[in-house]
């Protein structure tokens, strides 16, 4: 089966950069792949992407060694399974808040005995292998999102559960869940408190702990304190932020003259 890299750097000590895909199209699915991401992350939460845009944003992320992954809307086993069979080498849950969430969102995704996935690999026997259904409870990664008052609280149950391989923290959710203004990168200090204390428990329970972030000065600033998961923007956002500059510059090269006219 083909080797999940986000598995091999998380290994080594190292730390993923992730993308963010939020535009349903192939093309820019396939050029954000050739960019050099360790790993792209298709929205199916808050993206505009429906399952048939996602199967061929996975088919286009294929052209490269990028990491397919896969943000499901909810804790619902069939979108899980569906994503899994499609060729995602990783979930992404939100809203897991207790540890019975946590369990539930393992056992959708892997295999009996240990868990309940239903058999029907379509596309992931062509983007794994032919031997994927005997490594792919090995292979998969499963993300739970941490991003609520009620995750805070069971914090420690949800990370003790036995094959729960990373945790995910939406920060905006995180902060509006503790009376804080929604953003990335600059947490008040109650929700910054938060992450901290959720990273320090993620180390301790030995589960991967990745994060979103709005620059890359901020995801850097994460690296260095422990996270080995951190995504950087999104394609929407990379997109309106290049194209913001393009006219910010236009504009100011096309300004009449002080007391001018064109």
């Amino acid at each position: 089966m083909r080797e999940n890299r986000l598995r091999q750097i998380w290994k080594s000590g190292g730390a993923a950069v992730n993308g963010w895909l939020a535009i349903p199209n192939s093309f820019s699915a396939e050029t954000m792949a050739h960019q050099g991401w360790d790993s792209l992350t298709i929205d199916l939460q808050h993206g505009v992407v429906d399952y048939q845009a996602m199967l061929t944003m996975l088919q286009a992320i294929s052209t490269t060694a990028t990491v397919p992954v896969v943000r499901v809307p909810w804790l619902e086993p069939g979108i899980l399974m569906k994503s899994l069979d499609a060729g995602a080498y990783g979930v992404i849950c939100p809203m897991v808040n207790t540890r019975e969430d946590a369990q539930k969102l393992v056992a959708y995704t892997h295999y009996a005995p240990r868990g309940t996935r239903s058999f029907g690999p379509v596309r992931a026997l062509l983007y794994g292998g032919a031997d994927y259904p005997q490594h792919a409870d090995d292979t998969i990664v499963t993300f739970a999102m941490i991003e609520t008052a009620a995750a805070l609280d069971n914090l420690d149950a949800i990370l003790s559960v036995e094959g729960l391989d990373a945790i995910y923290i939406g920060p905006s959710d995180l902060s509006l869940a503790l009376g804080c203004r929604p953003t990335f990168d600059d947490l008040d200090p109650k929700a910054a408190e938060a992450v901290d204390h959720i990273l320090a428990r993620a180390k301790a329970h030995g589960v991967v702990a990745g994060i979103h972030n709005g620059s890359p000065e901020a995801a850097l600033a994460r690296i260095a304190r422990g996270f080995q998961f951190v995504t950087v923007s999104s394609d929407a956002r990379l997109m309106a932020a290049g194209a913001q500059q393009v006219m910010a510059r236009m504009r100011a090269g096309t300004a009449p003259a002080a007391g001018g006219s064109y």
